[in-house]
C-alpha cells in the first residue's frame, strides 16, 4: 500500500468535520476557562486577596500562558506527541477550574489560577499544529476562522452561565465553578474520540501537498531554521500589536468620561466578541482567495480603534470598541493561519510557540503604550499609534516579498 493509500485509510473523518469537532472542543474549553476567568478577581478577593495579589497572580498566569509556549512548541516538534500535549494541556485546565471553586484557601486558589493558564501554554502550539494540517485541505483562512468563531461562542456562554448560577446560589463560587466540570469532561471525551478517529492529522496535509511524512526529529530534511518570511511576519505582528489598545483601556475611557455606565461595559464587550467572530469568518474567506494581503486590514483597524474609541461622543466611542472586536477577530484567526502557510510542518509547533511569545510581549507593550499615552495626551496617542501601524504595513509588504 502506497503512502497516499495509507493516509486515506487512516483518516476516518473528513477535514471539515475535523475542524468543526476541534472547534467544538475549543468551544467547550472556552466555556470552562472563560467562565472561571470572569470571576477570578472577586473569588480571590473573597479569600482575602488584595488588589496587588489579584494583579500579580492573574498577570503571572497570562505570562505563563504565553511565555511557556516557547518551551512547549519546540517540545511538540521534537517529540511529535501533538495529541499527548494537547490532551494534557486541556486536562490541566478542565481539572483546575472546578477545584478552584472548592479551594478554600488563598494560596491554593492562586496556584490553580496559574495552573489553568499553564494548561493553555502546554496545549496551544500542539493544538494549532494539529488544526493547521486539516486546514491545508479546507483552506487555512476559513478553517482557522470557523475555529475562532466557535471559540467565541464558548467565551460568551461560559461567563453567562457562571453569572446565572451565582445569582441563583447567592454568590456561592463552589456550584458556579463546579458546574463547569460537565463541559470539561466533554472536552476530554471529544479529544480521545478525535485522536482515535484521526491519529495522524498530518495526513490531511500530505494528501494536499504530496509531501513525505515528517521525520522523527521534526526537521523534514530542513536545517532546523525557521524561514526568513516567518521572522519578518513576526516583526509585522509585533508592530501592529504594539499599537493595539486593550479593552481595559477602552472601558476605562468609557466609564471615566461618563459615556457608558459600568453595567453596560460587559454588554459592549459581548457585542465586540460577536463582531470578533464575524470578522474572523470574513477575513478567513478573503485570505483563502487573496492571500496575506488581506492582513493590511489589521493595522488599519488598529489605528481606527484609537481614532474612534477615545473620543467623547458615545456613538463614535462605541463604534471604536466594535472595531476593536473586528481587529481581535483577525488577530485570533488569520494571523495564526498565515504562520501555517509560512512554516514547514516539521517546525510549525516551534513557530507557534515563538509567535505566541512575540504576541505576548507586544500585547504588554501595547497596553503600556496606549495606557501611558492616554493619560498624557490623546492626540499624541493617536499620532504614535498611526505611525506604528504605518511601520507594520511596511513590514507586511516585506513579508510578502520574502515569501515570494
Amino acid at each position: 500500500m502506497g503512502e497516499r493509500e495509507a493516509d486515506r485509510s487512516s483518516l476516518r473523518m473528513g477535514p471539515w468535520r475535523f475542524v468543526v469537532w476541534f472547534g467544538t472542543v475549543s468551544l467547550l474549553a472556552d466555556f470552562v476557562y472563560e467562565g472561571a476567568r470572569s470571576i477570578t478577581g472577586p473569588l480571590l478577593a473573597s479569600l482575602g486577596a488584595s488588589a496587588l495579589v489579584v494583579g500579580v497572580v492573574t498577570g503571572a498566569g497570562e505570562a505563563a500562558a504565553l511565555g511557556l509556549r516557547l518551551v512547549s512548541g519546540p517540545l511538540a516538534d521534537r517529540t511529535r506527541r501533538f495529541w499527548g500535549l494537547a490532551i494534557a494541556g486541556y486536562a490541566l485546565t478542565v481539572v483546575s477550574v472546578p477545584l478552584l471553586g472548592v479551594a478554600g484557601v488563598l494560596w491554593a486558589a492562586c496556584a490553580l489560577v496559574i495552573a489553568e493558564r499553564v494548561g493553555k501554554a502546554v496545549r496551544s502550539p500542539a493544538k494549532d499544529t494539529l488544526l493547521s494540517h486539516a486546514t491545508a485541505a479546507t483552506g487555512r483562512g476559513r478553517g482557522f476562522a470557523v475555529h475562532e468563531a466557535m471559540d467565541q461562542i464558548g467565551a460568551l456562554v461560559g461567563p453567562l452561565l457562571v453569572a446565572g448560577v451565582l445569582a441563583l446560589t447567592g454568590n456561592d463560587y463552589g456550584p458556579a465553578l463546579g458546574v463547569l466540570a460537565v463541559p470539561g469532561i466533554a472536552v476530554l471525551l471529544l479529544l480521545f474520540r478525535l485522536r482515535a478517529r484521526v491519529p495522524d492529522p498530518e495526513a490531511y496535509e500530505r494528501e494536499v501537498t504530496g509531501a513525505a511524512p515528517t521525520t522523527p526529529d521534526g526537521q523534514e530534511g530542513q536545517n532546523g531554521r525557521l524561514p526568513r518570511a516567518f521572522w519578518t511576519y513576526a516583526a509585522f505582528t509585533a508592530a501592529t500589536t504594539s499599537g493595539f489598545a486593550t479593552f481595559g483601556v477602552l472601558s476605562y475611557h468609557l466609564v471615566q468620561r461618563h459615556l457608558l455606565s459600568t453595567a453596560w461595559v460587559p454588554v459592549l464587550y459581548a457585542a465586540a466578541m460577536a463582531v470578533d467572530a464575524l470578522a474572523a469568518l470574513a477575513t478567513g474567506w478573503l485570505y483563502d482567495r487573496h492571500g496575506p494581503r488581506v492582513l493590511i486590514a489589521l493595522p488599519v483597524l488598529t489605528a481606527g480603534v484609537v481614532a474612534l474609541a477615545f473620543t467623547d461622543t458615545v456613538v463614535v466611542a462605541v463604534v471604536g470598541s466594535l472595531v476593536w472586536g473586528a481587529a481581535m477577530g483577525i488577530q485570533e484567526s488569520t494571523l495564526r493561519a498565515t504562520v501555517a502557510d509560512l512554516v514547514p510542518s516539521g517546525r510549525r509547533a516551534t513557530a507557534y510557540g515563538l509567535f505566541a511569545g512575540v504576541v505576548g510581549a507586544a500585547s504588554l507593550a501595547g497596553g503600556a503604550l496606549t495606557g501611558g499615552l492616554y493619560g498624557y495626551s490623546i492626540p499624541v496617542l493617536i499620532t504614535v499609534v498611526v505611525a506604528v501601524e504605518a511601520l507594520a504595513v511596511v513590514l507586511l509588504l516585506v513579508t510578502r516579498s520574502s515569501r515570494r
